[in-house]
């Protein structure tokens, strides 16, 4: 059984090592690592999956803007490889976006597929609604509107202060 609890400090090199193992030393020329770049994940919204007293996956949320909305980018987001299909992953997700919404996030990004995003609630964005500061196949830009005004979102994406309640 694993449980869902906030990233500590001491989780920091164990979780750069997931994310490396799952994403690979060209992980860092991505797009959304330029959004990552200069900016630091919310604290609070950082959650890792702990199963028999190890670390078996992690997500963060970085602050954003599109246009003049502020939001948040998901991700990265990654289970260990032996625990992956049951359920670590969207558990993770739904941890964040619940927190998320509970203090006023307007919307998420993430850059992903579709068919597995899809469960913790995201859409495709529409074409040309988000400009993300690099290449991004347009089918693999996802959004999950959290608020109203998050549903009015659009524009230029970039790196912002984002301060929840």
């Amino acid at each position: 059984m694993y449980s869902i609890v906030s990233e500590r400090p001491s989780d920091g090199q164990i979780i750069e090592n997931l994310y490396a193992d799952a994403f690979g030393p060209g992980r860092h020329a991505r797009t959304a690592e330029r959004l990552r770049q200069n900016n630091a994940p919310v604290a609070d919204l950082c959650f890792v999956a702990e199963e028999d007293g190890a670390l078996a996956g992690s997500v963060r949320f970085w602050p954003i803007k599109a246009g003049a909305t502020s939001g948040l980018l998901l991700g990265p987001l990654a289970v260990q490889p032996h625990r992956q299909r049951n359920g670590l992953g969207v558990a993770l997700m739904e941890a964040g976006l619940s927190r998320a919404s509970d203090q006023g996030a307007a919307f998420v990004l993430l850059v992903g597929d579709e068919p597995y995003y899809r469960r913790a609630g995201f859409v495709h964005a529409e074409a040309g609604r988000f400009n993300m500061p690099g290449p991004v196949e347009a089918d693999r830009l996802l959004v999950r509107e959290l608020s109203d005004e998050g549903a009015k979102a659009a524009g230029v994406v970039a790196v912002n202060a984002l301060v929840l309640a």
